[in-house]
C-alpha cells in the first residue's frame, strides 16, 4: 500500500488555507518519487490498484454483513480530470448490487423546489452499501457560486448572496456531513487535480480522436474560461470543509494512473480500519444451523 506519509502530502487538515498551486498535478510528488522514476512509480501504482481492487471487494462484503456504516465517496474536479475513469478502474471489483453511483445534473423543478442539500440526501447509500456522487451538493457552493445567475432559480429569500452567505452554505455542509459521521456514513470527499495544460490535452484528444468526439462538449470549453474563478471557488470551499470527520484529499490528477491508485488505497484502507466483523451466532442461532446440516445430511 502507499506510505501514510504520501497520503498525508494529499490530506487537507482542517483550518487550512488551501491554495491550489500549493498541490501537484502530477506524480512527481517527493524527490524520492523523483529519483525512482516515472517507470517504477507506475508499476508501483499499478499494484497498489490491483492490490486494492481485490482488498476491496473482500471489505464490501464485510461492510454489507456488518451493517453498522455506509460509505460515501464524493468526486470534485474540473472537466476532463478522470472521475468517470477513476469511478471504472477502483470500483472494477466491487460487487455492483453493493453499490450506487449518482451523477448529479442540472436540478429538477422539484428539487428546485427544496434546500439545495434534499436531493443529495435521497440518494445518500444505506447502511452496508457504497455510494459515489460525481459531483455532489458541493456544485452549490461551486458552479452556483462562479455563476451566480443559477442562485435566482433557487427561489431563495430576499438577502445579499455575499461572503457571509456562503459561509453559511459551507456550515450547513459541515453540519450536513457531520450528522452522517455520527449516523455511521463514512464521508471521503477527493478532489481531482488536475492541470489547465492536462485539461487542454485531453479536451484536444477528444476532438482528434473519433471514438471520443461524443465526449467533447461545447459546455466544457466555455467553462474552461472560468478557470481562475473555478480555481478560488475550490480553494474557498476545500478550505472551508476538510473537517475531521469529513476531510478532503486533493489528488493528482495528471496521471490518471496515479489518482486511481490513491482513490483506492485511501478507499481500502479506510474500510480496513472501521473494524468491520462479520456477525457472531449466539448459541440459539448455532443450534439452528447444526439443525439444518443435519436436515441437509439427512436428504
Amino acid at each position: 500500500m502507499i506510505r501514510k506519509e504520501i497520503i498525508d502530502l494529499f490530506k487537507v487538515k482542517p483550518d487550512t488555507k488551501v491554495r491550489l498551486k500549493d498541490y501537484h498535478t502530477g506524480w512527481e510528488q517527493t524527490d524520492e518519487l523523483k529519483s525512482a522514476g516515472k517507470k517504477f512509480v507506475k508499476e508501483r501504482a499499478n499494484e497498489v490498484l490491483q492490490t486494492s481492487i481485490e482488498e476491496l471487494s473482500e471489505c464490501q462484503q464485510l461492510l454489507y454483513a456488518d451493517d453498522r456504516y455506509a460509505l460515501l465517496i464524493v468526486l470534485q474536479a474540473m472537466d476532463a480530470a478522470g472521475k468517470d475513469g477513476a469511478i471504472r478502474h477502483v470500483m472494477s471489483g466491487v460487487n455492483p448490487q453493493g453499490c450506487q453511483v449518482f451523477s448529479f445534473k442540472k436540478p429538477s423543478a422539484e428539487e428546485l423546489d427544496h434546500n439545495f442539500l434534499w436531493r443529495y440526501m435521497k440518494s445518500l447509500p444505506e447502511r452496508g452499501r457504497i455510494g459515489i456522487f460525481n459531483r455532489s451538493y458541493y456544485e452549490d457552493v461551486l458552479v452556483v457560486k462562479v455563476h451566480k445567475d443559477m442562485l435566482e432559480q433557487q427561489k431563495l429569500p430576499n438577502g445579499k448572496h455575499g461572503k457571509a452567505f456562503w459561509q453559511d452554505r459551507y456550515d450547513d455542509i459541515n453540519a450536513f456531513e457531520r450528522h452522517l459521521v455520527r449516523s455511521g456514513t463514512v464521508v471521503l470527499k477527493f478532489f481531482l487535480h488536475v492541470s489547465k495544460e492536462e485539461q487542454k490535452q485531453r479536451f484536444m484528444d477528444r476532438l482528434e480522436r473519433p471514438e471520443k468526439n461524443w465526449k467533447f462538449s461545447l459546455a466544457d470549453l466555455n467553462e474552461r474560461s472560468y478557470w481562475d474563478e473555478y480555481v478560488d471557488a475550490f480553494e474557498k470551499a476545500i478550505s472551508a470543509t476538510s473537517t475531521k470527520w469529513a476531510p478532503w484529499y486533493i489528488v493528482p490528477a495528471d496521471d490518471k494512473w496515479a489518482t486511481r491508485a490513491v482513490v483506492a488505497d485511501i478507499v481500502t484502507t479506510t474500510l480496513r480500519n472501521l473494524g468491520l466483523e462479520f456477525p457472531e451466532m449466539d448459541d440459539e442461532q448455532r443450534a439452528l444451523l447444526e439443525q439444518a446440516r443435519q436436515t441437509l445430511e439427512e436428504e
